[in-house]
């Protein structure tokens, strides 16, 4: 009896050691298969950065008549980013692209909001709606650039829509002053990207569960007090998310932007992309465009942690 339970534990110990050592090799045969993707995923992401930290510590352009794997016959440290630090027209640029997030994010986040609110509902011509309201984002920046540059000259369709409304020819020349020129491309934005925060927080809104909106209802709250004590708290992280990505997206506008005003009039309505590709297309200054670009990633990195930090913060207080 002792031999065959002696037996039986020597078979039970084998067993467990084989079934520890499985799971290793699989990890190490998933490892090795993974490997030159890995290597190729690790190339194409750190080589482009490892290269654009390079050229931000030289004064290297295209024009200078040598490689770029020889830019350190023209090594000047961290002067381009001192000249970042003075640069007036950085800071312009900066301070308008911060205008434009912090006007058309919030923007349309409340119009994404309220629309997700009306759609949450049934009602008669829904499927038809959504598809029109969801069209926008469809289309091409360039093209939608294009099409609020026709819509705000002198002679176009806006002036026309006031003229009407105030029963007196309104010839205003949107795209060539200052204020006006930046707050059309505004409108641009908040119409072209609404659709995408209605659709992100649609989801949201429709994962919210139905039982707790019920029990509420049945307790007597109203919509208002639904909406804030239950509808909102359960949409925190979707909320972060659909802001984290519009934040981040809107510091980076440019198509519709360049297609409209190119910028002007003057610098009016210059945004940092936009004046990053004046100074890679025109003045070809290269390594200061580059250390201009790596402070941009730094910033919007910063950026991203931080909203994941806040996402993990909020599932651990709903937890």
């Amino acid at each position: 009896m002792s031999a065959v339970t002696a037996t039986i534990s020597e078979g039970d110990m084998q067993a467990s050691k084989a079934a520890s050592v499985l799971p290793d090799e699989g990890a190490r045969l998933g490892f090795r298969l993974t490997l030159p993707a890995q290597i190729l995923v690790l190339f194409i992401a750190v080589f482009p950065l490892l290269m654009q930290l390079y050229i931000s510590l030289t004064d290297w352009s295209p024009l200078s008549g040598t490689g770029w794997w020889n830019a350190w016959s023209m090594w000047n440290s961290f002067a381009n980013y001192t000249d970042l630090a003075a640069d007036a027209r950085f800071w312009s640029a900066l301070k308008r692209t911060t205008i434009v997030m912090i006007v058309c994010v919030p923007a349309e986040f409340l119009l994404g909001l309220a629309l997700a609110t009306l759609f949450a509902d049934e009602f008669p011509g829904k499927r038809i709606f959504y598809s029109i309201l969801l069209m926008p984002m469809m289309v091409v920046p360039a093209v939608a650039g294009y099409m609020f540059f026709m819509l705000f000259q002198s002679g176009g369709p806006v002036n026309d829509i006031l003229s009407a409304m105030s029963g007196v020819p309104v010839t205003i020349a949107w795209l060539s002053d200052p204020t006006l020129a930046l707050i059309a491309v505004m409108v641009a934005d908040i119409w072209q990207w609404t659709p995408l925060m209605f659709l992100i927080l649609l989801a949201g809104l429709v994962g919210v569960p139905e039982d707790q909106i019920k029990a509420a209802t049945l307790l007597g709250a109203n919509p208002w007090q639904r909406f804030v004590t239950i509808v909102l708290p359960k949409m925190k992280t979707i909320i972060i998310i659909a802001l984290a990505i519009r934040v981040i997206e809107n510091f980076k506008i440019f198509d519709t932007l360049y297609i409209m005003t190119g910028g002007g009039p003057g610098v009016a309505t210059e945004t940092i992309s936009v004046y990053i590709y004046k100074l890679t297309t025109q003045d070809l200054i290269w390594g200061y465009v580059a250390a201009i670009a790596l402070a941009i990633l730094i910033v919007l990195s910063v950026a991203a942690v931080f909203a994941m930090k806040r996402m993990a913060r909020v599932r651990e207080v709903a937890a």
